[in-house]
């Protein structure tokens, strides 16, 4: 059988990520390729490196894009300051604190894992208890906003708790990054990694981290070697470093990178405050609209992430036929639940370019119709009159 091209249709992404690219990250992706230690490509690097900071609001040295999607970044913090025998207090209360267990038991270390309802913040509280319980935590780990339940827990606070007890945090702003507030100095986070594909609506496949110098301290002390020998911040600070040469250390995503500088730029350009705004604005509407198709949300309002909205599937409607009609009478994706939340809710983005009037518009008509169909009668036009009030 001969294979021809791969032609995509044009989605409208509306799921837990990856969400829509803007037509300026699609361009800068076709641009010329360079070699990934030409010198114009290593002063780009130096632009990104500044740009995440930005992104970070961070003035940390160590801060650069894993050659990998969000999990590698995850990996990252991990296999670099986390040792044999040392001892990890995890948070859980979705599907991503699960995935950093396993990565603590992975580098040969202790999890003590602290559970939490899925779709509830995690509680500031239950984390002191813990580490008053436990003396000898090197590092608390938790999830910022939880995309499996679209949950937001107070970062500031918990970051604040593991300086007081001497540990280190390391924490997941995948989704949260470009989307809420994120000020990695001000609450003294020590790692932080994220993802290119949520809210800064670039391509799936680079993972954004940080480390404070506090966090750098404890890799240089290490007593063990950095498990991953691709991940670890030793060896890629030589290629990443600040200007200057380079040491080869893996050959870079040189037009992935075009795009990640390029979604920067116009985070930098909109404004991190502008940003943050639009998703809170678009998430208003989004929930005037949805509640007026009758759709409940799985978060309540104050722990709600705006770019990230769980909601439980009404009675009597299927979660997969409903995905799929919207898919193929709409060209929109919505996401599924995960975990504990399998089959009984939809994960709808409002991530980055997604985030849009028109999109919710769409999103709105296409889910009534969809219901409508399988006998659940609902009034599109009032849902979409309902979202832009909102706005109002």
């Amino acid at each position: 059988m001969a294979i021809s091209s791969f032609h995509p249709p044009r989605r409208t992404l509306m799921g837990p990520g990856p969400s829509d690219v803007h037509p300026r990250i699609l361009e800068a992706l076709g641009r010329p390729t360079l070699g990934h230690l030409d010198p114009l490509f290593v002063g780009m690097m130096d632009e990104t490196k500044a740009l995440l900071k930005y992104a970070f609001q961070t003035s940390n040295e160590l801060t650069l894009p894993i050659s990998a999607p969000g999990s590698a970044g995850m990996e990252a913090c991990f296999v670099n300051l986390v040792e044999p025998g040392d001892k990890v207090l995890v948070c859980v209360n979705g599907v991503f604190g699960n995935r950093m267990i396993e990565n603590v038991t992975r580098c040969g270390a202790t999890a003590v894992r602290l559970d939490f309802a899925w779709g509830a913040a995690v509680e500031p509280a239950a984390v002191e208890a813990a580490l008053k319980e436990h003396g000898d935590i090197k590092v608390l780990a938790f999830v910022h906003a939880e995309t499996s339940t679209g949950a937001l827990s107070d970062a500031k606070t918990l970051c604040g708790l593991a300086k007081q007890y001497n540990a280190l945090s390391i924490v997941d702003a995948v989704t949260s990054m470009g989307g809420v507030p994120l000020m990695v100095d001000e609450w003294q986070a020590d790692a932080v990694y994220s993802g290119s594909q949520k809210c800064l609506s670039c391509t799936p496949g680079l993972s954004p981290v940080t480390f404070s110098d506090a966090a750098v301290a404890a890799i240089k002390a290490r007593k063990h070697p950095v498990q991953s020998w691709f991940l670890d911040m030793n060896l890629i600070l030589g290629y990443w470093g600040e200007g200057g040469k380079r040491a080869y250390h893996h050959t870079a995503p040189v037009n992935a990178l075009y795009g990640l500088h390029e979604s920067l730029v116009m985070l930098q350009e909109e404004g991190l405050e502008n940003a943050w705004q639009r998703h809170a604005t678009m998430h208003k509407a989004l929930a005037a609209g949805l509640e007026t198709l009758g759709v409940r949300f799985v978060v309540d309002a104050d722990h709600r992430l705006p770019q990230l909205n769980s909601v439980y599937i009404p009675e009597g409607i299927d979660d997969a036929t409903t995905r799929q009609y919207l898919l193929a009478n709409y060209d929109l994706e919505i996401g599924a639940g995960l975990g504990d939340l399998a089959g009984k809710v939809w994960r709808i983005g409002l991530m980055g370019y997604s985030a849009r009037m028109e999109n919710i518009s769409l999103l709105l008509k296409a889910l009534a119709a969809a219901m409508t169909e399988q006998g659940l009668a609902c009034d599109a036009e009032k849902a979409v009159v309902a979202a832009q009030a909102a706005l109002v």
